[in-house]
């Protein structure tokens, strides 16, 4: 290798050692950003564990020892425990009449083995009504981390891979480096560093194309940004708390039970679960443990139904898996899903993911659906919509079409199952989604899963007449296809409060009204005119779906809505035996009865309540779900309203829906109100001049509807709708 050759094999070798410092500062940064929420979660997790170790008698030593160890001694002693025989210690326990060194051995080995497993168990919760030094610390903490995002966690991966790849080949590069190491470099030596060469050089043009070098500098700005201030990470904590708890979650090993977390599918097939690559670099969201398995549950089986419970993210593990087949080459992708959560598809595609959504829905879907065939993208539509398409017979292929609320389609003579069955057939992958249990369904779930993987039907357990057998036989028997997990197996990672913003699209009766209210200057009937129609309103057709889904989980839900005419309305679409509604004109005593018939009631059960009224002195915590009817135009009596369910003392996640227009008046007051100081809102919040009066940081109601009256009536005039 001569003058010019050493030139250019130093020239790389600077690039590669550049790569390398850039890849291990970014480690190094990442490290010490860990390591500040360890120190953080570590008292926390000792205090709790504390707490827990003092509740479990010293008697449940000898189940770690088969009933060997015998503790009458340590007992008689006063150590009632297995926290005070593990703060006793070795030397404590010896010091007791009658103990002996191996019984002082044995029992601390078994409370220290109680402990570590303790340990690995228990949850944290931060609670944001009530933060203190600790709690507040792992925050801030976690905010470094939280706002680095899921780019910190691609740019980490791909770190650790530069380096593992580049530190060998730059030590073996080295030798081609001047001409005193080569000359003395045998033959075989010198061809080695040429080859190292040129890898270091491929593999830098790769990392250079995939941008790494950018990736990487952005993650350690990122995580090398000033600590935030208590306020700020309070409030962030406050928008995005499942961010927080997946990143507690992943960096305390306080995971869920592993099997639970794989909805205890059989061995052979969680395998090839684990096996299935999930490629993240078109995703915009970190996963939770059991929602990447879900994701690679989808990949791996190919046709299956993804059954989680209601709130664990089935739409995000959907997302990751269509992210994966686009990283691997995938153009066209199918979702198929009521009309009611159609919009919701559509933004939290574009927010989870680089992939782009296109709505196949309303008067201009077929050149829509055209376009996307010709074009690409994520089609979203409705199972009346799906009727209009031509599956596909050639032209590019569906790389995955993803069917939600599934049990739609569970009559198989309906014209809509015979469409999704249609397209079904023509797709190699097809991800079914429901939160409605169907376990207990047989027939049903039969049906489902005869689109998916017909021959597991022949399987014992799930032929026909197999009924009989029970719910459980059939389930093991479709288990290849069928992935469900309830909230008590993960949420231990979780928030107990999650927050899910609903988008509709006004229908034109819905439009009719809004329009009329407008034109009237009426900012109140703005305000409830997706209510105007009882049977055409989009926010209701949403709303019984999202208590129907409760109510096939048991779970009890309370309705908030500013105006009791909207309540009414809910009423009369609910049918007989919903509770209230609970106004400002019902007495103290029956608005109380009202609330202990809704806690006393067996499983399901619905409550109605102005949210003016129910938001303030009550103690809704039986509610696990929240249904908000339209925005307020305070905050904070948004915030009261669901402080009322979500309580100290809630053993449940408490789900929040709130029911929004795309168009009008809910878009606009949602607009308006992000433009206020977040941060000042949480000083005030915080504030006893904000807990004595929360109107302090409210904006005026009077002003507030006044923009936007004429703001909707300067639009509707334009003609844009």
């Amino acid at each position: 290798m001569g003058g010019a050759g050493g030139r250019k094999a130093r020239d790389v070798t600077a690039d590669g050692r550049r790569l390398l410092g850039a890849a291990r500062a970014l480690l190094d940064d990442h490290q010490r950003a860990v390591a500040a929420v360890r120190a953080a979660l570590d008292p926390i997790v000792d205090e709790l564990a504390a707490r827990e170790l003092e509740s479990i008698p010293a008697a449940r030593l000898k189940d770690v020892t088969q009933g060997r160890l015998r503790l009458g001694a340590i007992e008689a002693a006063g150590f009632g425990s297995v926290r005070q025989v593990l703060d006793a210690g070795r030397y404590g326990l010896r010091q007791i009449p009658g103990v002996g060194p191996q019984t002082a051995d044995q029992a601390y080995a078994a409370a220290r083995q109680i402990a570590e497993a303790v340990a690995e168990t228990v949850a944290v919760r931060i609670d944001v009504e009530h933060p203190e030094p600790r709690t507040t610390a792992l925050v801030v903490a976690l905010h470094r981390l939280a706002v680095a995002g899921p780019e910190a966690d691609r740019a980490v991966e791909a770190a650790r891979q530069a380096e593992a790849e580049l530190a060998p080949l730059l030590e073996r590069a080295a030798e081609a480096g001047g001409w005193p190491r080569r000359w003395f470099a045998g033959r075989e030596r010198r061809e080695r560093a040429r080859a190292a060469v040129e890898a270091v050089a491929d593999l830098c043009a790769r990392a250079d194309k995939r941008g790494t070098p950018l990736l990487l500098g952005q993650a350690s700005v990122d995580l090398l940004r000033e600590p935030a201030g208590e306020a700020e990470a309070w409030v962030d904590f406050e928008v995005r708390s499942a961010d927080y708890y997946s990143l507690l979650a992943e960096l305390s090993g306080g995971a869920p039970d592993v099997a639970a977390a794989e909805g205890f599918l059989p061995a052979d097939v969680v395998g090839r679960v684990r096996a299935q690559p999930l490629d993240g670099t078109h995703r915009r969201v970190s996963l939770r443990g059991y929602q990447a398995f879900g994701a690679r549950f989808a990949l791996a089986q190919r046709r299956v139904l993804l059954g989680d419970e209601m709130g664990l993210g089935k739409t995000i593990q959907a997302i990751a898996a269509l992210a994966h087949l686009a990283a691997r080459g995938g153009t066209h992708f199918l979702v198929v899903c009521p009309a009611g959560v159609l919009v919701n598809w559509t933004r939290e595609i574009g927010a989870r993911s680089t992939l782009r959504a296109v709505p196949l829905h309303g008067p201009e879907r077929g050149d829509a659906f055209a376009q996307w065939r010709a074009d690409g993208g994520v089609g979203v539509t409705t199972y009346d919509a799906l009727r209009g398409f031509a599956a596909p017979e050639g032209g590019p292929r569906v790389a995955m079409l993803v069917v939600d609320e599934a049990h739609y389609v569970k009559n198989p003579e309906a014209r809509r199952s015979l469409a999704v069955a249609e397209w079904s057939a023509r797709c190699e992958r097809v991800l079914f989604m429901t939160g409605t249990p169907m376990e207990n369904r047989v027939a049903e779930f039969r049906s489902l899963v005869a689109h998916l993987q017909p021959g597991l039907l022949e399987r014992p357990g799930a032929a026909e007449g197999a009924g009989a057998a029970g719910s459980q036989a059939f389930r093991r028997a479709v288990a290849p296809a069928y992935l469900r997990r309830n909230q008590h197996d993960v949420l231990a990672e979780l928030p107990a409060l999650v927050h899910t913003d609903e988008w509709t699209e006004f229908s034109a009766t819905d439009q009719d009204a809004y329009r009329t209210a407008v034109l009237a200057g009426n900012f109140m009937a703005m305000r409830r005119a997706g209510y105007a129609d009882r049977e055409k309103s989009a926010k209701l057709r949403r709303l019984r779906e999202i208590v129907a889904d409760a109510a096939a989980d048991g779970l009890k839900v309370v309705v908030f809505s500013y105006f009791r005419d909207v309540l009414g309305t809910v009423a009369d679409a609910l049918g007989p035996g919903v509770l209230g509604p609970l106004t400002g004109s019902v007495a103290p005593v029956r608005r109380q009865q009202l609330v202990d018939d809704f806690t006393a009631s067996g499983g399901h059960a619905v409550l109605l309540a102005q949210i003016e009224a129910g938001g303030v002195g009550l103690n809704l915590q039986a509610a696990s779900v929240v249904i908000l009817c339209e925005p307020q135009v305070k905050p904070t009596v948004e915030h009261q309203a669901v402080a009322r369910a979500h309580r100290m003392g809630q053993v449940r996640a408490v789900r929040v829906h709130r029911l929004l227009s795309t168009t009008g008046v809910d878009e606009r007051l949602l607009a308006i109100l992000r433009d206020k100081s977040r941060l000042f809102d949480a000083y005030a919040r915080r504030s006893d001049v904000a807990e004595a009066a929360p109107d302090a940081v409210d904006v005026s109601d009077l002003s507030l509807a006044r923009r936007i009256v004429e703001e909707e009536q300067s639009r509707l005039a334009g003609g844009s709708s």
